[in-house]
């Protein structure tokens, strides 16, 4: 299948790599990104087309999906232009700055019959499927407690980047950029949360807009209830990690190594561990779960299934992130409301 790329930032070159790495038959037949100058050099780098607009993808009947890696900002009328011309996207997280904004993107590609996917990659790791699997099967019975830990280090270069960490770009900090990669994991593996009390601050640490320290309290839908810690001034930064706590056994998810425990002694253990981007270079991690999900979303429009993260189901970790907000500046306990 043929893919475009939009937007080339940060997370370009391991969308490139993914592609080129697949060996079933995806294609990168050209880029396109805002400055012409380094859309020109990134394609001559990687041997493909430069494209001069987003018309011009959409409008480009070899064109199969197209990768949206662009700030969240600048998604809305990008996405309204490929959907115009009938182009399935697949997008990098956040969908959005804000659930108000995210969800308009989710329902005019609903109402075009356009899919949309997004690139929740935690959720196509092994140790994460393994975990998925035991927990649907019962193993670990009834799920009482949940403990989402992502203690990551970003140097103050990050942060000087224009745009990054500011509500009007990213939509926020640690939370939106980072955390909810995870927050979206323990979602996928539980359900749904029902309310948050939160406490979201920017440390000594870094000058940025938003913040770069999260902490709340939970409870899910299910019953059960769990807290979170998620920054990004934590030096030199580690592996984020999920705790689960039934009444069967745990499970903890770290560097993608899966431990399960039974209450009755049987300890298992899935994965293999790797980096995860949690230190100072924000890219030390594998293309390989990139790469799984791109595939998984050309299988996705070859069969005419729903890809492993739609759009859909992500808005709930948008709305739990806007809960948190409110929450922190309330300081009350906070109602989900999605």
């Amino acid at each position: 299948m043929n893919i475009a790329l939009i937007g080339l930032g940060m997370v370009a070159g391991t969308h490139v790599t993914a592609i080129k790495s697949s060996e079933h038959g995806l294609i990168l037949r050209g880029v396109f990104g805002r400055d012409p100058a380094k859309t020109a050099r990134f394609a001559a780098e990687h041997a493909t087309h430069a494209y001069g607009s987003v018309m011009e993808i959409a409008y480009d009947a070899v064109i199969d999906f197209v990768i949206l890696a662009t700030p969240p900002d600048a998604r809305r009328e990008i996405v309204e232009t490929l959907i115009a011309a009938g182009k399935p996207i697949l997008m990098e997280k956040p969908i959005e700055r804000g659930l108000n904004a995210a969800t308009k993107i989710v329902e005019i590609c609903e109402a075009a019959c356009v899919p949309l996917g997004v690139v929740f990659q935690h959720r196509a790791r092994e140790a994460s499927a393994e975990l998925k699997s035991a927990i649907d099967a019962g193993r670990l019975g009834d799920i009482c407690t949940l403990d989402l830990r992502v203690p990551w280090w970003r140097e103050q270069s990050y942060y000087d980047a224009p745009g990054r960490g500011t509500y009007g770009r990213d939509g926020g900090g640690v939370m939106i950029s980072q955390a909810i990669h995870t927050l979206d994991l323990a979602i996928w593996l539980l359900g749904r949360i029902s309310s948050v009390q939160a406490m979201m601050r920017r440390t000594s640490l870094h000058a940025l807009e938003a913040e770069d320290w999260a902490g709340a309290l939970f409870e899910l839908r299910s019953g059960a209830f769990g807290s979170l810690l998620a920054t990004t001034a934590a030096y030199p930064g580690s592996a984020e990690a999920i705790t689960i706590q039934g009444s069967k056994g745990s499970a903890h998810l770290e560097a993608g190594v899966l431990t399960l425990r039974d209450l009755d002694g049987l300890v298992e253990t899935f994965g293999a561990q790797g980096a995860t981007g949690g230190g100072a270079d924000p890219m030390a991690f594998t293309h390989e779960w990139h790469q799984s999900v791109i595939e998984d979303f050309a299988y996705a429009l070859r069969a005419n299934r729903s890809p492993l993260a739609t759009a859909r189901s992500a808005l709930h970790a948008h709305a739990v992130i806007d809960a948190m907000h409110s929450a922190s500046k309330s300081g009350h306990r906070t109602e989900v409301l999605l």
